[in-house]
């Protein structure tokens, strides 16, 4: 089974950026639906971004709509702008080798992104 490590945490100020990656130990196949995921203090775990490798079409939650960027193949990676206090959280990212986005079965150990302001 693939395994994914997230690697790119940290913390930034507010207005900063990020970029977060998720290496998946062998290849993922065009099927695949990647995703973001993030649960901050408190709170539940949501989704933020998500990929299908193979079409490249994309979906974002609209708290990061036009901030967040979500790109990539065998290694998927999270570029974050304009980040705020309320994007901190542990990251994980997460594949679907089924491709619906619904069934995400792979999961990473996570990485903490802290934003201050």
């Amino acid at each position: 089974q693939v395994r994914l490590v997230e690697s790119g945490g940290g913390s930034v100020q507010a207005g900063g950026s990020l970029r977060l990656s998720c290496a998946a130990s062998r290849y993922t196949y065009s099927h695949t639906c990647m995703g973001w995921f993030r649960q901050g203090p408190g709170k539940e775990r949501e989704g933020v971004a998500l990929l299908n490798i193979g079409s490249g079409s994309t979906r974002y939650a609209d708290s990061v709509k036009g901030r967040f960027t979500i790109y990539g193949g065998n290694t998927v990676y999270l570029q974050m702008n304009s980040l705020k206090p309320e994007d901190t959280a542990m990251y994980y990212c997460a594949a679907d080798p089924t491709g619906n986005c619904r069934d995400f079965a792979v999961w990473g150990q996570g990485t903490q992104v802290t934003v201050s302001s």
